[in-house]
């Protein structure tokens, strides 16, 4: 049996003397489950370019349960830490003439990108990169970071965990997506192996260890269910099907996935499901929230938790009741949003602010 997410995270607190008052439940929400996990996505990418050791460091000393790294594979076959196997638009690739030669078109889970891939580098030739600022536009302070941090090996960001747990005396929990599995199996590069073996080896393949491996798609979570012993987790897009239902013929949808009978499926092979916000607040057509969904309620039937992507603080990307103004930079009022979807029940949340989220947490729970 499987401890879930947010047991961990109050008994972790309790442990240690965190938990100075009694938690709020929020409706919807199993007894027992009032502590929300704070998931630091992608580190704390608000304030450092994401997939880089110092965001993952800033999350976890903010005070993130989780920290999250996206894995992709080398041409060598190691798991790196990027959100996209294209780094042209996290990376300094463009500026190394060495590697010009590499710039190429493919088509990735039916869409056609233009730029570099980490399957086309070993990891020395990655190791020569420095991350950058993804939206640059959008987080301008971040940018002053650009150029100094290396992509980061998945060990690499086990052993930053670990090192930081130890020091700052709490579990430092690690939330690994695996990305494009289908895509990355077809070329010989399969993730999962690679997955198992580091969890394993670090000692955290086991019942009770706060790892929760994530995949947009079904089939490779429901071969890692054999494997693993940890957390899975189903991420439910607001649109479109999984990519191995797509291959397949499967004609379901993620909205298929969140109706009574498909939480059902994912229960029998992960124990969390982490939809986007709109699955749980839909945001209608003119940009202001909607009435909330029954998927919540329904998961938590279901016996699964509910862990939504991803709130980030700047107006671009806040449903219009929350915007400040017509500045897609400034922060609008994250706070009310998260209110928002606390009030539905979530167990866990995903945000580029973990410091935010987890005073969010600490004010809806009234401490």
């Amino acid at each position: 049996m499987r401890v879930r997410l947010t047991a961990l995270s109050v008994a972790g607190a309790a442990a240690l003397g965190l938990i100075t008052a009694p938690a709020i439940a929020a409706p919807n929400r199993p007894a027992g489950t009032e502590q929300v996990s704070v998931f630091g996505h992608r580190g704390a990418s608000g304030y450092r370019p994401e997939h880089t050791l110092a965001s993952y460091e800033l999350a976890a000393r903010m005070g993130a349960d989780y920290i999250e790294p996206d894995l992709v594979p080398t041409k060598d076959g190691v798991l790196v830490a990027r959100h996209e196997n294209e780094i042209g638009g996290t990376t300094d690739v463009a500026d190394h003439p060495e590697f010009a030669d590499r710039k190429t078109t493919k088509v990735i889970d039916g869409a056609s990108l233009t730029g570099w891939f980490t399957e086309d580098f070993t990891l020395a030739e990655l190791k020569t990169l420095r991350a950058k600022e993804r939206i640059p536009d959008v987080r301008p302070n971040n940018t002053i970071y650009d150029g100094r941090y290396e992509v980061p090996t998945f060990q690499e960001v086990l052993d930053l965990r670990a090192r930081l747990s130890r020091e700052l005396n709490r579990d430092i929990g690690v939330a690994p997506e695996t990305k494009h599995p289908s895509y990355f199996a077809k070329l010989g590069l399969p993730l999962e192996p690679g997955v198992v073996q580091a969890l394993t080896t670090n000692g955290l393949n086991r019942p009770g260890a706060k790892v929760a491996v994530q995949s947009f798609e079904v089939g490779n979570l429901k071969e890692l269910n054999k494997s693993l012993q940890v957390d899975l987790v189903q991420l439910i897009s607001n649109s479109g099907a999984p990519q191995d239902f797509i291959e397949s013929g499967d004609p379901r949808t993620y909205a298929d996935l969140v109706k009574p009978e498909g939480l059902k499926e994912i229960a029998g092979y992960a124990d969390v499901i982490g939809p986007d916000t709109k699955v749980v607040l839909p945001v209608e057509d003119d940009g202001y929230l909607g009435e909330p969904t029954p998927v919540v309620a329904d998961a938590h039937a279901a016996g699964l938790e509910v862990v939504p992507y991803t709130v980030r603080a700047e107006n671009k990307f806040l449903p219009k009741d929350f915007q400040s103004s017509d500045d897609p930079k400034a922060f609008g009022d994250v706070f009310g949003f998260f209110k928002a979807l606390f009030d539905t029940g979530i167990d866990g949340i995903f945000s580029d602010h973990p410091d935010i989220a987890i005073t969010a947490r600490d004010d809806y729970a009234g401490r």
